[in-house]
């Protein structure tokens, strides 16, 4: 780690691409029999989805970018499925194109107002019926997707809806999610209710060829949280679903890529107060907005301190004027100092993803715990490039 961030820079995210190829074998091995497609929103970088697709595990993306990226990293139409919410047109116009020349990929649409918005651009294939069972799940209230008007088709609509699909298309799965971030029983509770419903769904509509009981299984960001039971998982899943003559899809994102990456930050500004000791950093929530966004807990170790150093209450800050700009509040940490290294760990699942320019700041750089660098960190020209001056007297 101190290598890559001397060589590269901080802030600098690090992703092992073998830890994410052994969690897409872990997932085919727990649902050997099921369709495991990857929730490409997690982490798009083209050296993760090329891992996915050689490690045998297939593409759901949420956009026509996730799309375009997907196929740029090898994936054939057959392997992807575009599930769309509230589709822009401009997607839906390029998804469409792409399909001409990949007519084995699938399309998930969410209101039946899609099906129409298909018919209209020509587009007469695979199309699988998003619903919308009335059971949400999730680390946080934004991310708990079964139960929210947004998402999918109502319930009591869902058969209705498939059934006029295959009028038009190639109807040939239902999908649910329940949510994001999937982790102790109450929540697999409600991912269980979820598959059942979609279950007595598959049997009554029939002849579908899969059964999407979508993904969110979580992963132990604290040092004291149980790793997920997959097996348990998967097992509960099987006995939810029951008997249907359909296959059993998942789509994971964050178990397949949260473990595998970290962000490294290098403290700049060490400022006692009375009640704890800012390490301010260069990197903030325009490189990773979890904790600002969700509240959310990520590990921090202090990789040049060693054991005998000093601990004490540590807010580590970062650099944008937002207060809400911290990655912990008061944490017992070692006691920082100038030039220290800190790594934020579980940053590999919608860490790069979710940041921004805000504040003018270039996004940071990613290199593979191999040494390679996959994605240049961004410049402040790169910022700025799109913009045009106007007319100033």
């Amino acid at each position: 780690m101190r290598e890559l961030a001397a060589e590269h820079g901080t802030p600098l995210y690090v992703t092992d691409l073998d830890r994410v190829a052994e969690n897409c074998a872990r997932l085919r091995a727990a649902f050997p029999d099921a369709e495991v497609r990857y929730a490409a929103k997690a982490h798009t970088g083209r050296a993760v989805l090329e891992t996915v697709r050689a490690a045998g595990v297939d593409a759901e993306c949420a956009s026509a970018g996730e799309v375009r990226r997907a196929l740029d990293a090898g994936f054939p139409g057959g392997r992807l499925h575009y599930t769309a919410v509230n589709p822009p047109a401009r997607d839906l116009d390029l998804v469409v194109e792409w399909w001409t020349e990949h007519p084995d990929l699938t399309i998930t649409v969410g209101a039946r107002d899609t099906l129409d918005r298909l018919a209209d651009r020509g587009f007469d294939g695979r199309v699988c019926v998003r619903v919308n069972p009335g059971v949400g799940a999730g680390h946080h209230e934004k991310v708990r997707t079964g139960a929210a008007a947004k998402f999918g088709v109502p319930a009591d609509r869902a058969a209705a809806v498939v059934a006029e699909a295959r009028e038009r298309f190639d109807a040939v799965g239902v999908h649910a999610h329940a949510g994001s971030g999937i982790h102790g029983e109450e929540d697999l509770a409600a991912h269980r209710e979820l598959v059942a419903r979609m279950g007595d769904l598959a049997r009554e509509v029939g002849d579908l060829e899969y059964v999407d009981a979508g993904g969110g299984f979580g992963v132990p960001y604290r040092e004291s949280d149980p790793a997920l039971d997959l097996q348990a998982v998967a097992d509960a899943t099987r006995e939810a679903l029951g008997d249907v003559d359909a296959a059993l899809a998942v789509e994971p994102g964050r178990y397949v890529v949260a473990d595998a990456g970290v962000l490294l930050t290098a403290v700049n500004t060490v400022k006692p107060t009375a009640d704890t000791t800012v390490a301010g950093v260069d990197a903030g929530m325009t490189d990773l907005l979890r904790p600002a966004m969700y509240g959310a807990y990520h590990a921090i170790r202090n990789l040049d301190a060693d054991a005998g150093r000093e601990r004490a209450p540590v807010t580590v800050a970062g650099p944008i004027c937002e207060t809400g700009d911290t990655f912990c509040d008061g944490r017992d940490l070692p006691t920082p100092r100038r030039g220290d290294l800190l790594a934020v760990g579980n940053a590999g699942a919608y860490g790069y993803e979710m940041a921004s320019t805000y504040n003018s700041r270039p996004r940071p750089a990613e290199a593979s715990l191999a040494g390679d660098l996959l994605r240049e960190r961004e410049t402040l020209d790169g910022v700025t490039r799109l913009e045009r001056g106007g007319s100033v007297e």
